[in-house]
Formats: structure tokens, C-alpha cells, sequence
């Protein structure tokens, strides 16, 4: 019945167009105060140590870095050294947008960052080479997703958030811990590359099919040139994937790191921003920090009232008890997920779901870190298909077509990474072969 009430109060408040984060936190102050005894200096408290999490300080420095990257000039190295590399292929440039994307997600960990560093370089060019507008625009929507999923993603940093002091007993008794910042990292990896594969194919297959140009092949020192122009973007690669894997610093470490190196190579080595521009980006970062953490303020806060009710606990004893089994409850998962994506961004999602779904995939004996990126790709997915889609507005706005339009030209794409969704959610080894390996 608690369940009830809560989510019915919270739905009736997002669809005032209330926004999410601010619907949140009048739910459960309207809970507490009308059906419970629950003292306001807990809920003052809870506001606090909401926040208080080291992990959390990775988001504003990770948001600060892919700033730094967008207006610095990376991108459009990334961009030619891709394109040197594949540009001969059938869709060239269109496959060389899918390899930028991935190369920026691996620097930036936002979606729309990415969509927007690449797609405001590349669409123009591809449309002057004679390729639909259309068939860009379906590209570089769905590439940017890997931004999510390509470590770092401040997602997979909100899921570690979400679900962090959790330790819930798995089906042989035994306590299962929540998923770190480190292992989700390592976890996207190999999940992120076969995406982009996938895309790519894609790509490969309409570009051949449809009779899209091609570039003429780059020679070796034309290739070499672009790798060495680009050499200094890639190199935050190896900054944070490798300082993480050999432990010479933390995931938040890692963040702060790029942010300092993403401004030394824009400002210093690329020379493509000006000191006078910094503040501007740093004003930028913050508003965008700001609304992310009032936002995991309230979720917070939110979690604490399902806790307090017991609903977590609760849904894991009913499903055990029906005799649901592991993969009914994730096909229920995704298309709770999916179902979310139409009228919810991404952070809120996990923010909310992650804490209520969290103990019952453990119970039901399902990997956390596996169930974390399950969730990151379903939000890859809602990120690219109406009403909400983040990704599909950032891409109306680089190429001034409508939604709906835009939601035709995507289509294709959209539908690989529904595939891809279902062998990530169904093959947990794309997910646990590397931290495994590496001892995780």
C-alpha cells in the first residue's frame, strides 16, 4: 500500500511537468510528514550525507573534462585520425563517426558531450560529400550513446552511488557487496567496443547497401600525422583506464586528473581554447554539476523512504517466493527500463530504480556488476528514442530536423542496440571477462 501511495504521488507530481528532481523530494517529504513519524533532523541529515559519498566527487570533475574536451579541439583530432584510419570503407566518414564517438567516449563519460564534440564537426562534412542528412544524423545520435558506456560514465558513477553500502544476501545466504566505481569501469569495456562494432557494422552494411561514397585511402603518412595530432586526446585514455587498473589512483582521482589534463592539452598543447574562455567552461561545468547533485540529493532521500517502508525488501521476498527466475526478472527489468526512458533522463532512472531493483537481482543470484551494466545500455537506449531522448534534441539542434524525423533516421541504429541489449542482459561473460581477468 506504501508503494502505492508513493510512486502514485510521484507520477502525479512529474506529470504537472514539476521537474523530476524537485518531484522527488516533495514525495517524500509529503510521505513522511503525513504518514510517518520520522523526525525532520533525519531527513536534514539524510540531505547531507547524501552528498557526502567520495565517489560522487568524480561527476563535476568527469563533466569539467569533457567541457574542457568539447571546446578544446580534441574532437575534431579525433575525428581525422578516424577518419585516415577507415575512410576508404563504405561509409567512410559515417564509420569514422562512429570511431570518434567511441575515441571521445573514453574521455568524456557524457552522451550528449560526445553527440555534440563529434556531430557538430562531422554532420556538416558528411553532407557536403553527399551523404542524407538523415543517414549522419542516425550515426551520430546513436554513437554518442557510447559515451554512457565506455568508461568513464558518470552512470555507471551514479549506479555506484545508488547502490553503495548495500549488502544484500545472495541465494546461498552468503552477503553480496555492491558493485564499485573501479569494476563497473573495466566492466564497459568490452561491452562498449563490441557496441560500437555493432554500430559500425550498421554503418558499413546501409553505406554499402545504399551506394554511400567513400574517401580515398589514406596513406601511411597521413595516418601517422593524424595519430600524432591526436595522440595528446588519447593519451587521457591511458590516464584513466590505466591509473584505475593499476591502482595508482581512484576512480574520483582519476576524474580530477582528467579535468587538469583536459585543460593543460586544451589551453596549452592545442591552444584551441583561451584562458580568457575558461571561465565561461568552468561556469558551464558547474551549472551542470549543480543539477546533477541536487538531483542525487533528492534521490537519495528517496531511497531512504523506500528503505524505511521496507519495499525493497519486500519485492525481493514476493519474487523468490512466486518462483521468478533470474531471466523472467530481468525481461521485467528492461522493459521497466525502457518503459522509463520515454519520460525520464538517464541519471534519475538509476537514481530511482537501481536502489529498489538492486537487492532483488542479487537475491534472485545475479552479478551487481553485470546488473549495472545491463542498466547502463537500457539508458544508451532511452537516450535515443522519443519523448525524452536526451541524444535525439542534442541532435535536433546540431541538424535542425524535427523529432520525429530524426526519430525515423535512427531506427536502424536503435534497433542493433536493442539486439545488443538482449546478449549483455543474457551473457553475463561480456560484461565479467575483463574484471575478471584482472582479478577484480
Amino acid at each position: 500500500m506504501s508503494a502505492l501511495i508513493i510512486f502514485g504521488l510521484l507520477i502525479a507530481l512529474m506529470l504537472t511537468g514539476m521537474p523530476i528532481s524537485i518531484s522527488l523530494g516533495l514525495t517524500v517529504l509529503t510521505f513522511l510528514f503525513t504518514m510517518t513519524e520520522v523526525p525532520i533532523d533525519t531527513v536534514a541529515l539524510k540531505l547531507f550525507t547524501g552528498i557526502e559519498k567520495f565517489e560522487i566527487m568524480a561527476i563535476p570533475f568527469f563533466i569539467l573534462a569533457g567541457n574542457f574536451l568539447t571546446h578544446g579541439g580534441v574532437a575534431k583530432r579525433m575525428i581525422n585520425f578516424a577518419t585516415a584510419m577507415v575512410g576508404h570503407w563504405h561509409g567512410g566518414l559515417g564509420l569514422a563517426g562512429v570511431i570518434a564517438c567511441a575515441l571521445f567516449a573514453a574521455v568524456s563519460g557524457s552522451s550528449p558531450a560526445t553527440v555534440v564534440a563529434i556531430g557538430s564537426v562531422i554532420l556538416p562534412a558528411m553532407v557536403a560529400q553527399g551523404f542524407p542528412k538523415q543517414f549522419g544524423a542516425g550515426v551520430i545520435t546513436t554513437s554518442g550513446a557510447l559515451g554512457i558506456l565506455i568508461p568513464p560514465s558518470i552512470v555507471m558513477v551514479m549506479y555506484a552511488v545508488a547502490t553503495s553500502g548495500m549488502q544484500v544476501p545472495g541465494p546461498d545466504g552468503q552477503i553480496v557487496d555492491s558493485a564499485s566505481v573501479g569494476e563497473l569501469f573495466m566492466a564497459g569495456v568490452v561491452p562498449g567496443l563490441m557496441l560500437a562494432g555493432f554500430l559500425a557494422f550498421t554503418t558499413w552494411y546501409r553505406a554499402r547497401k545504399f551506394g554511400y561514397p567513400r574517401l580515398a585511402k589514406a596513406n601511411f603518412g597521413a595516418r601517422w600525422t593524424a595519430f600524432r595530432e591526436a595522440i595528446w586526446g588519447l593519451l587521457l585514455i591511458v590516464v584513466v583506464i590505466g591509473g584505475i587498473y593499476t591502482g595508482i589512483f581512484t576512480p574520483t582521482e582519476a576524474a580530477a586528473m582528467s579535468a587538469v589534463y583536459a585543460f593543460i592539452v586544451a589551453v596549452f598543447v592545442y591552444k584551441d581554447m583561451k584562458l580568457k574562455d575558461v571561465p565561461r567552461v568552468l561556469l558551464s561545468s558547474a551549472n551542470m554539476s549543480a543539477m546533477l547533485l541536487y538531483i542525487i540529493t533528492n534521490a537519495v532521500l528517496f531511497s531512504f523512504l523506500m528503505a524505511h517502508e521496507g519495499i525493497p525488501q519486500a519485492l525481493g521476498e514476493w519474487m523468490v517466493n512466486a518462483g521468478l527466475s533470474w531471466w523472467v526478472f530481468l525481461i521485467i527489468v528492461n522493459i521497466l527500463l525502457l518503459a522509463a526512458g520515454n519520460f525520464m533522463e538517464p541519471s534519475s532512472i538509476v537514481l530511482i530504480m537501481a536502489p529498489i531493483l538492486f537487492p532483488v537481482a542479487v537475491r534472485l543470484g545475479i552479478d551487481p556488476v553485470h546488473f549495472g551494466i545491463m542498466i547502463v545500455v537500457n539508458m544508451e537506449v532511452g537516450m535515443c528514442h522519443p519523448p525524452v531522448g536526451l541524444n535525439l534534441y542534442v541532435a535536433s539542434g546540431i541538424t535542425r530536423m524535427g523529432i520525429t524525423e530524426l526519430t525515423v533516421a535512427v531506427w536502424p541504429w536503435l534497433l542493433t542496440m536493442l539486439v545488443f541489449l538482449l546478449l549483455v542482459t543474457y551473457v553475463p561473460a561480456i560484461s565479467l571477462f575483463l574484471p575478471h581477468l584482472l582479478g577484480m
